[in-house]
């Protein structure tokens, strides 16, 4: 239809304005928009093929019925004092008048008159008292609508529910008129001045944008239309001034601009809903992003603060090695003397008086540090625990309602990763058996300790393991002590064994702290990692999840940029036709 009266370069802005919208809809289907909002946009394509749309909207008893009929010179619709529109009405043209029911509350009205041949009207319930099927269907046509009429009783206008109805008109950037209609209750010019002006000034402050007003009495138009009011009732009703309008607005020219115009707004409207969402919605993933790199951080500078403290706390162990050589060392400067030299004689007394002296508690003391150690790494893993888990709490609770619209299942998703890794990080702090991990760490450092002496150990602690290395590591000691013996023979050789016994001791007591410190070592590294990729694990959802969803925002805003662009470049070409 609309093609028919189309200029080469207005079919060109239509081609150009469908393409566009096209793409918009693609926009929406591919990034899951709600589907009413879909379903609003396909509405207002296929409104380009249908005729100029007129809606008439505005409280019941502001006289929207009798208006129409003065409009149309033709007593189509009830008038009344009560609300007489409790269906919608949808006005055409027909060869005769007929009524036909729709479902959904409508009722289609074909009528022979001359205006309905270019123009489709559409009669709504008050908008202070619709049913909410009304209400659906009301925004259902505001939307396709090309051009509104907004009717508001001279007596009360700008009523609080016509406030809020004209907001809503405004979102979808649809061109308004204003008719203030029953001014004939108003007997003085200065009253209907200020009516207008109160109009006008409200109007300018919720729409942004000055629209015309018309003061009309209806009534008074229609009486003078059908039963020969005369030209004076006529004027009188200052209808004349809002016909001439609407037959200039609804030339060829301005209807197909304003035609072209209406899916433009409609598309403008919901690519901006959509691009705020995402704003929304990458506002919050920042949050997200942030309190990720937070935990990560933390990890970081866990896995740093322990590697110092463990090298200081493993200085308590190495310590002891120290004290046990010292006494080693102590212990040969008091055997290996000739004042001694028959106690030397006895091997078993040496090796007695070795292990009593030198070795003594050295195992259960080391035992003692390492598990101090083991103790603190299972404290400070449950800490980290209990940070990660505290982290994500506040993720869960934070910006309660302040998500934009809806964009596929994002806030569900969000919420219910969030509540299942906050969960099992919670379960992981409430289960987390202290006693049981610190027996499974020392149980994990005492086989690493042994492996790396090559000692056999069955169900015996860290302590026995260390006393096996221990022993024997320094069983030949007695043996050189033993040799000792030989000092009788001469006054030189003595000292020298002694030397020798010193310098042996330290060699393996080296040789064993290596060993021990690298087993510890080892071991802590690995329950370091093993510590901090269970975290890691725990929030791996939620960290793919933000992930995947920053660049699903991404591909998003360039889709409803781009399509907001191009319909920006089809309305300011279209508004120079």
């Amino acid at each position: 239809m609309l093609e028919r009266i189309l200029t080469s370069r207005q079919e060109l802005l239509l081609a150009d304005e469908r393409a566009a919208l096209r793409q918009l809809e693609d926009a929406l289907v591919r990034h899951e928009a709600k589907r009413e909002d879909r379903d609003t946009l396909a509405r207002s394509i296929r409104q380009l093929d249908e005729l100029f749309l007129l809606v008439v909207v505005g409280e019941f008893n502001a006289g929207k019925s009798t208006f129409i009929n003065a409009l149309l010179a033709n007593r189509l619709l009830d008038e009344g004092v009560t609300p007489t529109t409790t269906r919608i009405h949808r006005l055409r043209h027909g060869d005769v008048l007929e009524r036909t029911p729709v479902e959904d509350g409508m009722e289609d009205i074909r009528a022979p008159v001359e205006f309905l041949r270019q123009v489709e009207i559409v009669d709504t319930p008050g908008t202070n008292a619709l049913e909410r099927r009304h209400e659906a269907i009301t925004e259902e046509f505001v939307p396709r609508s090309d051009l509104v009429l907004f009717v508001t009783s001279a007596d009360r206008p700008f009523t609080e529910s016509e406030r809020a109805f004209i907001e809503r008109v405004r979102e979808w950037g649809k061109k308004l008129v204003i008719v203030v209609n029953k001014i004939d209750i108003l007997r003085q010019e200065g009253e209907r001045g200020e009516v207008e002006a109160f109009v006008r000034d409200n109007a300018r402050r919720l729409l942004g944008i000055e629209p015309e007003v018309f003061l009309v009495s209806a009534r008074r138009a229609l009486d003078a239309k059908l039963d020969g009011g005369g030209s004076e009732a006529m004027a009188e009703s200052r209808f004349e001034a809002l016909e001439r309008y609407l037959v200039e607005t609804l030339d060829d020219t301005e209807r197909v601009r304003l035609k072209l115009l209406n899916p433009l707004g409609v598309g403008l409207r919901l690519a901006g809903s959509y691009l705020r969402a995402v704003e929304s919605r990458d506002e919050l993933l920042k949050d997200d992003f942030k309190t990720l790199g937070d935990i990560e951080l933390q990890l970081g500078l866990y896995r740093e603060d322990l590697g110092v403290q463990f090298r200081f706390r493993l200085s308590d162990v190495d310590n002891e090695l120290l004290a046990f050589e010292k006494r080693g060392q102590e212990f040969f400067d008091e055997t290996l003397r000739l004042a001694r030299a028959f106690d030397l004689l006895n091997k078993e007394r040496l090796r007695a008086d070795y292990e009593r002296k030198v070795v003594a508690d050295a195992p259960q003391r080391i035992e003692k540090k390492v598990e101090e150690i083991i103790d603190w790494m299972v404290e400070a893993e449950l800490e980290q625990w209990r940070a990660a888990s505290e982290h994500l709490e506040k993720l869960r609770g934070a910006h309660p309602g302040r998500l934009v619209g809806e964009i596929g299942r994002f806030d569900y998703n969000r919420r219910q990763l969030l509540e299942t890794v906050g969960r099992a990080a919670q379960r992981t702090v409430a289960s987390f058996d202290q006693r049981s991990e610190a027996r499974r760490m020392a149980e994990s450092v005492q086989t690493a300790v042994a492996g790396t002496a090559l000692v056999e150990v069955g169900a015996i602690g860290l302590g026995a393991v260390f006393t096996l290395i221990a022993t024997t590591q320094l069983a030949d000691f007695t043996g050189i002590l033993a040799a000792g013996t030989l000092a009788v023979l001469g006054l030189f050789i003595l000292p020298a064994r002694r030397r020798k016994a010193k310098a042996e001791l330290a060699a393996k007591i080296a040789a064993l702290r290596e060993r021990l410190m690298a087993a510890l070592t080892e071991q802590f590294d690995r329950e370091l990692d093993r510590s901090v990729q269970r975290v890691q694990e725990a929030i791996a959802p939620y960290t793919r999840f933000v992930r995947a969803e920053r660049q699903r925002l991404t591909e998003m805003r360039e889709a409803f940029d781009g399509a907001r662009a191009g319909l920006e470049r089809l309305k300011a070409a279209i508004g120079e036709l």
